[in-house]
Parts: structure tokens; sequence; C-alpha cells
């Protein structure tokens, strides 16, 4: 049986798709800092906080509980509007997004690298290539989750290793609070793409296409002059 942790699955991307791979057969453990509604055989449950100094051995012992892993999604993140006179949020933006998908890496690559195989996927945005007045702190964590998680594709795909960057644009989740969603897609959609991911290990993979290029083409008006 094919073995998977998901971290961030209390709703949303990470939610959906933990019920998707267990549907498929594959056995589960889920991190997050709320429990969820899932109660099956297959699937176990550790409620922590992807900032806090334990979890990493939480994460740990949740593998090690798994009996082995072939696959790990990182599917944590947030992001709030940014209010200059109290950046706290902003900070905390970097801590979960970014620092959260590191450590995840840091517990999870060297038992795949012993295992010769595994796949690493992480949830990053199309928001990663602008410069953002609104919420600086999600556009410049997702920037430097999609430069990481690419820079260990190229170290350890040799390996036997695969890294996948996903880049979502708006997804029709709680954290799709912007006043104008273009081309948003329904949870579902971002399932289907992510099932591919794990079928293929791409590289990476920005969808919806349409807005993936509008990004990159907007990208460089949105850079202060």
């Amino acid at each position: 049986m094919r073995r998977a942790v998901v971290v961030g699955n209390s709703d949303g991307i990470g939610l959906a798709f933990t019920r998707r791979l267990l549907a498929d057969g594959w056995l589960v453990t889920g991190l997050s800092r709320r429990d969820n509604a899932i109660i099956v055989p297959t699937y176990s449950h550790h409620t922590v906080d992807v900032t806090a100094p334990d979890y990493p051995d939480v994460l740990a012992k949740a593998i090690d509980e798994l009996g082995g892993l072939d696959l790990c999604v990182y599917a944590a993140g947030i992001g709030e509007p940014v209010d200059p006179s109290d950046l706290a949020a902003q900070t905390r933006t970097f801590e979960v997004n970014l620092m959260g998908a590191v450590r995840t890496t840091a517990v999870v690559v060297p038992r795949m690298l012993a295992a010769g195989d595994g796949h690493l996927i992480g949830i990053s945005s199309l928001a990663d290539r602008l410069v953002s007045g609104e919420a600086p702190g999600y556009a410049g964590s997702k920037a430097g989750l999609s430069s990481y998680l690419l820079g260990m594709s190229a170290a350890l795909r040799r390996h036997g290793v695969h890294v996948t960057t996903v880049r979502f644009g708006f997804v029709d989740t709680k954290m799709a609070k912007a006043a104008s969603r273009p081309l948003m897609i329904p949870v579902e959609r971002a399932v289907e793409i992510l099932v591919r991911c794990v079928r293929k290990r791409p590289v990476l993979v920005s969808r919806p296409r349409r807005l993936a290029l509008l990004t990159s083409a907007l990208a460089p008006l949105t850079r202060p002059r």
C-alpha cells in the first residue's frame, strides 16, 4: 500500500486531496493545526502547528508510524493583507508558507534518500512572480517557496527523489480573499491536477495556464519604479 503524508489538511485543497488519496487506496497521515472529520482505518491525524518547536519531531514520528513514505504534500498556507503598523501577520506568513515547508523538507528528504525514491509536492502560487503592496508576505513567501522547491528538485532528481512545485492561481477556498478572482478553479479541479502530478512527477506545474501567462506578463508592471 502506498503511503502519504499531507501537511495542512484541515480544510481546502489539503483536505480534499487527502480524501482523494484515501479513495485511491493510499495509507495517509495528516498534520494540521486543527483536526478534520476523516475517520477511516487508513487515516491517522496529528494536530500540530508547522511553526511549533516540536513539529519536526511530530512529523518524523508520523512517518515512522506509517512505516515509510512514498509521497509528502505540503499544503499549509496562509495570507493576510498588510498592516504597516503591525507586521506580525506578515512574519507569520513567512513562517508558515516558507519555513514550514523548509522544515518539512528537512525531515522528509533524508528518509526518501535512504529509500532511493520518493516524491515531495509543494503548493505554491502564481503570485510568486508578483510584487504585492496588498499582501507582500504572501507573495514573498511563495516566491521563496517556489525558488526553494525548484532548487531542491535540481539537487535531488539524480538521487531518485522527485520534487514538484505546483503554482495555483485562485482556487475556491477560504484563501481566495481578493476582491477580484479571475479564472478561479474549483477545489475538485485542483485535486485532479495534484493527482496528475503524483502520476507524472513533473518539476513544475502552473494552473490555470491562461492566468499563469497573464501573471508573467504583468509581473514587471508590479515592481516599484
